[in-house]
Parts: C-alpha cells; structure tokens; sequence
C-alpha cells in the first residue's frame, strides 16, 4: 500500500486541503472535534469530486449506449473473422472509429475517481497513526482522532485489534458493529444500482454478451465491496457509502428522464410523456421537445415502445411533427382508429372448388350482351313495322329460346308452361 500512496502522493495535499476547508465549516456548527464535523467534511469531498465527474458520467452513459447498440455488429465480426484475431481487432477498431465509440469510456468515472479514493485513504491511514500529512498538522490531527461516528473513530478498521482500537478510545465491538453495518449497506447499494440498470435501462430486445457481463458485475462487485471493506478505516467507508448512494441516485435519475430505447424505463417515460402530452394538448418543455423531435427522425427505424406512443397519440387525435410539437389531427385518430379493422376486413382464401365456380360463372356472362343486343334489335324491327308489342306472354308449346340461357344467369330454371286462353 505505501508504493500505491507513494504513486498518488501528487494529490494527497490537495485531498487534504479541502477536506480541512470543510472542517473549518462544520466545525463552526457540531463543534472542530466532533464525528459530524469530520464526517461531513469526507462526505462533501464525496459530492464535490462527483458534481466534477458528471461530464464524464455523461460520456459513460453515451459510450454504454454505444456499446449495447454495437454488440450485434461486433458479435457478427467476431464469427466472421473467428480464425484470423488481427483482422478481428482491425475491424472492431475500425467499428469503433466509424461510430465515435471509445470501449474505455464507461470507466472513465471509476478510473478519475481512483486517485482521490487512495489519496484519502492515505490520509486517514497516517491520522490513526498519529502522522501530519498534506496540510494536516499536528492541532488537526489530535482533532481528527478524536472524532468518531457512533462510537468509531474514523480510522478505526474492522480487522484492527482491541489494543488498537483502545488507543483511539474506542470499544472493539462498536468499531465492528458500525463497520459491519456500513460494508453492508455499501454492498446493497451498489448491488441495487446494477440491478435497475439491468432490469430496467436495457434493451430486451438485444440479447448480447454486454448482457451477460452486466449480470455478472450485478454479483461480484458487492462481494468485492464486502470482502474488501474489513480492511478499510471508518471514513473510508464513509467516503465509498456516500459514492454508492450518489452513483444510486444518479442512476435513478438518468433511467427515470433519459432511458435507454428500448428498455421498460423507455417505455414507462412515455407513458408519463403521453399523458401529459394528452393533457395540454402540446409539448411543453424543451427537453421532451427534443426528445419527440428525435423519435421523429427515426422513422422506419423506432422500436416497439416509440410505435405505441405515436399510435396512442394519433387515437388522442394529434400527431408529432419533425420540430417536436404536435398538432391535432382528426384524420390521425380516423386512421388510428380504423387502421385494425381495415386489416381483419382482408379477403379470405378461396378453395380450388371455388376458384373454379368462379371461372365458370365468369364464361357464361358474356352471351348476356348477346341477348340484350338481339332483344333490342327485334324490338327495333317490330316498331319499325308498326306491328303492336303484347306485353303478355303468347302460348306457345316451345320453350322460348332464351330461357336456357335465363336459366344460366340466375332465374328460375326448366320451361314455362303456358297458361290455358280460357284461364285468362
């Protein structure tokens, strides 16, 4: 451990400083000797480091992202060049340059956050034994060691023994008690946390390696934090509990107003977009402009839970517009509307035995001019002579000759008998 501080002794001071800055400022309220004052200096030191990591939080966000909506094309790299792994990794760099990925940007936050992490745990190591480090001198160290946190003194560990832990004035079992609760709500925090990464901020749709690798994490990073943690001093801990809540909440947020397309958080942002969407009857904020501009843009291209949200507002008679306002329309919610039943309202298939009845009925249709042409020429020809039209059919003992083809197109079949004079 001392070759690791010695590494990061470049920022042992600054960590120092600022932790000193802060005790000045508590001090003045819990009192310069107090657990409250010191415990609350490493947890702002914690909030500050963190509110000066989320621009690279930001990029990790974008780089995972990445990395999920990759994951097919390079699965599909792997398996073409399986044989030949200098052409593989020709081509994953090549992927990686063509959509601006960078595979080591999700660890940027972890890798910035190492120094600070060891530089404390530097300092709070030379505090329990009893050395000034950075800008501590020997007043601030005298305080420090008297501070505890419900009866644990900050450089207290849980593997420390009992002659240690007295020269602190400190109890060996409320040492272990508090660190004990601390590793494991640590432990829970940070396993909570992959957890609605996983079960809520990914795409089901794709199942990749990244997946599995995820779940994987969700297991042993808790077991890391527990197996470590013994060996860690009490403000240590603190300063890891206070990261995991951060991370935590971070992560809520980021999953609750910018989820991953695709995922169950996606799908239950827009649900909360629609309603609100349904409720004024426009966008209202910027950001959820923005965000409907780009489902917009996509087109062909949208997922399941973007297609519902549009089909739900075309129902609510508005529809989106590329700038990412909406407008109302009656013809979106005509066509939402009647867009189901235009599909169950498809012909059926015809069977052999009907496609051929259909063939027969389409040869006899033609001889039907036929007749009308004929009939209107007889009835010229009678009317040229003058010769008087009786309605009324003549007895006769034939069939007339059109009642075939009368019965070909539908009426009633067989001859006509003719009805008696004496019955008129």
């Amino acid at each position: 451990m001392d070759t690791i501080a010695s590494l990061f002794s470049f920022i042992t001071t600054p960590v120092s400083w600022v932790i000193v800055q802060f005790h000045s400022l508590y001090g003045m309220i819990f009192g310069p000797d107090t657990g409250w004052a010191w415990g609350l200096s490493i947890v702002s030191l914690v909030v500050l480091i963190r509110i000066c990591l989320i621009p690279l939080f930001v990029k990790q966000i974008k780089s995972t992202r990445n990395m999920q909506v990759l994951q097919p094309k390079m699965k599909a790299i792997q398996e073409r060049y399986k044989n030949d792994k200098q052409r593989q990794s020709e081509e994953m760099m090549k992927l990686y340059k063509e959509t601006g990925t960078n595979p080591l940007s999700s660890c940027l936050p972890i890798l910035a956050q190492s120094p600070f992490f060891f530089a404390l745990y530097h300092v709070l190591s030379s505090i329990a034994s009893g050395k000034t480090i950075g800008v501590i001198d020997q007043g601030l160290l005298d305080s420090a060691r008297q501070a505890h946190i419900f009866g644990a003194p900050l450089a207290a560990k849980f593997m420390d023994s009992s002659e240690k832990v007295a020269s602190l004035n400190a109890s060996l079992t409320d040492v272990r008690v508090v660190t004990a609760i601390m590793i494991v709500l640590m432990s829970a925090s940070q396993f909570y946390t992959q957890r609605q990464l996983m079960t809520k901020n990914v795409d089901l749709t794709v199942k990749t390696p990244y997946m599995q690798q995820q779940k994987m994490l969700m297991y042993i990073f808790p077991v890391i934090f527990a197996v470590t943690g013994v060996n860690f001093p009490v403000g240590v801990l603190v300063y890891w509990l206070t990261t995991n809540v951060w991370t935590m909440g971070q992560q809520m947020y980021v999953i609750n107003q910018n989820p991953t397309p695709g995922s169950k958080a996606q799908d239950q942002y827009l649900q909360r977009l629609l309603k609100n969407i349904t409720a004024h009857s426009e966008v209202r904020s910027r950001r959820k402009r923005s965000i409907v501009q780009a489902i917009v843009a996509k087109g062909p291209d949208r997922n399941d839970n973007e297609r519902k949200f549009f089909t739900s507002l075309a129902k609510a008679g508005l529809a989106a517009q590329p700038d990412g306002t909406v407008i109302k329309s009656d013809t979106a919610a005509a066509e939402a509307e009647s867009g189901g039943a235009g599909r169950r309202q498809q012909p059926k298939r015809q069977t052999k035995a009907q496609r051929q009845a259909a063939a027969q009925a389409g040869t006899d249709k033609p001889d039907q001019p036929k007749d009308s042409e004929a009939a209107g020429e007889s009835a010229k020809t009678s009317l040229q002579k003058g010769e008087p039209q009786d309605t009324k059919s003549k007895p006769t003992g034939k069939p007339a000759a059109g009642s075939a083809r009368q019965a070909k197109s539908g009426q009633r079949k067989g001859q006509q008998r003719p009805k008696h004079p004496s019955k008129k």
